[in-house]
């Protein structure tokens, strides 16, 4: 391992039990600062409500540590903002925000239209499929954004818990993470090898940070953000912090190659310093099974420009 990232994760690696959601909130009240939790979604009426209800209880009512819980809905088809309001959270669909702006499909898309709708000074995201997760992922989160004034982005990491149908859990998931992000980040970063979980669904910002970088609008949003951090702060503004375990609905490998496609050209545009645009026109990623033979698959590698930079944005306090 880089000699860098082994000396980063000795100081910049948290724990989240060493944080506790009241002493949380009794520091951000001493800084005047607010905390935003985000959770993006597409159908996911079968887990969203749970998030929603327990990060309400117990981080909402409980410990009044989150000011704003708003739940994302990415162009859902089944019930997932009603289901999602129902239990809590201030819902917004992606499309109706910023209009004037124009809408993409995607995660990516769903976090950069947030900063339209939240006023939070830090950022807590959360995915929508969780099925083994807790509270202490808010609370950890958070708790090590705050912990050193130079951090600017936190990333979770856990077990990655593998249930599949018919077959024993295991902690083997994770798939596009450890033969795609880590590999190219150990190539073309080294520095950032002691990352355990770069594309971590759950991880933390700070409001300057995410709103004045460039957004893949897919899955590619993690892993940008990461890189994009340490080229404008150094591995000083980057931490991690050990959530436990966490499981949550799995894809397919052939839909995971879209995503590693994206990925791959997200990490690519980044080679060298600031990020280069991605010819938005090679958006195909073909595939062949023996059942189906050859399918083209479309891969999402628009991104958006700093939300700061936008007509409309808010400014000043929010």
């Amino acid at each position: 391992m880089d000699p860098s990232a082994r000396e980063w994760l000795t100081t910049n690696s948290h724990a989240h039990e060493d944080f506790d959601a009241a002493d949380l909130v009794e520091h951000l009240a001493a800084k005047g600062e607010t905390l935003s939790v985000v959770i993006p979604a597409r159908n996911e009426a079968a887990t969203v409500g749970d998030v929603v209800s327990v990060l309400r209880r117990q981080l909402v009512e409980e410990i009044p540590l989150v000011s704003e819980l708003v739940v994302i809905d990415s162009d859902s088809t089944d019930d997932t903002a009603q289901v999602a309001a129902d239990a809590g959270a201030t819902v917004h669909r992606s499309a109706d925000i910023a209009p004037h702006l124009g809408s993409h499909p995607g995660k990516g898309e769903a976090l950069w239209k947030s900063l339209f709708v939240t006023s939070g000074d830090h950022l807590v995201f959360v995915d929508a499929d969780l099925t083994q997760w807790g509270p202490h992922f808010v609370t950890g989160l958070i708790g090590a954004l705050i912990a050193d004034p130079a951090t600017q982005l936190v990333k979770g990491w856990y077990d990655r818990v593998l249930d599949v149908d018919g077959q024993a859990p295991s902690t083997e998931g994770g798939r596009v993470t450890e033969l795609v992000a880590r590999p190219v980040l150990d190539l073309w970063w080294p520095e950032l090898a002691g990352v355990v979980q770069p594309l971590a669904g759950e991880w933390a910002a700070t409001r300057s940070l995410m709103e004045s970088i460039s957004v893949p609008t897919g899955y590619g949003v993690e892993i940008a953000s990461l890189i994009d951090t340490h080229t404008r702060h150094g591995l000083d503004g980057i931490a991690q912090v050990d959530l436990g375990a966490r499981a949550h609905r799995h894809q397919k490998d052939h839909d995971l190659a879209v995503m590693a496609a994206e990925l791959l050209a997200v990490v690519d545009s980044r080679r060298g310093g600031r990020p280069r645009p991605i010819d938005v026109a090679a958006q195909e990623l073909q595939q062949f099974t023996r059942e189906d033979g050859w399918r083209t698959r479309p891969v999402p590698l628009s991104q958006r420009p700093p939300a700061c930079d936008q007509a409309g944005y808010p400014e000043g306090p929010r």
